[in-house]
């Protein structure tokens, strides 16, 4: 992978999956901008996820968050996505027309364990609705959307690192 190529490397998975931290370390293993979409929107909205949620709710930082993607214009970029970017098909099209997808995934047992912080993350659930039940609807749509599914379980973030660079094709 060359600093010149067009190709995005587009990372998706649930919260806690660790794609902005392995994003950052993927990105500078590459020499490759990086951009984190959940940093793009609170960036450009003036607010946590959070705040947009208890302000307006999940389904308006969906829109917002579809929103900011489809304005997204980069070429051969690090890219990690919010874990619910897979709702709009519209983002993920956007996404995967210059870029290919990373899903990591983890076990539900290992997102539970990690998942800190649920009521101040950002994280687009709807009311009620249990951490179990989030991950049962987003699976099918990482699967989806994913070009190349790693599983990192039991890997830390050198280990997933490793994982992205074995999987990343090269141009020729």
């Amino acid at each position: 992978m060359t600093q010149s190529s067009p190709v995005n490397l587009v990372l998706i998975g649930m919260p806690w999956s660790g794609k902005s931290t392995t994003g950052i370390l993927l990105a500078k293993a590459l020499a490759m901008p990086f951009v984190d979409t959940d940093v793009l929107i609170q960036a450009g909205e003036g607010r946590h996820l959070q705040e947009i949620i208890n302000a307006e709710g999940a389904d308006t930082l969906r829109q917002i968050e579809e929103q900011h993607i489809l304005q997204l214009a980069c070429q051969g970029h690090v890219i990690a996505t919010g874990g619910s970017v897979v709702y709009s098909d519209p983002a993920m099209e956007h996404l995967k027309k210059h870029g290919r997808c990373y899903y990591l995934h983890l076990s539900l047992e290992t997102v539970k364990r990690r998942a800190t912080n649920i009521e101040f993350r950002g994280l687009v659930r709807e009311p009620g609705q249990s951490l179990e039940d989030l991950y049962a609807h987003r699976e099918p749509l990482y699967r989806r959307y994913a070009d190349v599914v790693l599983e990192c379980e039991g890997q830390d973030q050198e280990g997933v690192l490793r994982l992205l660079l074995a999987a990343i094709e090269i141009p020729g």
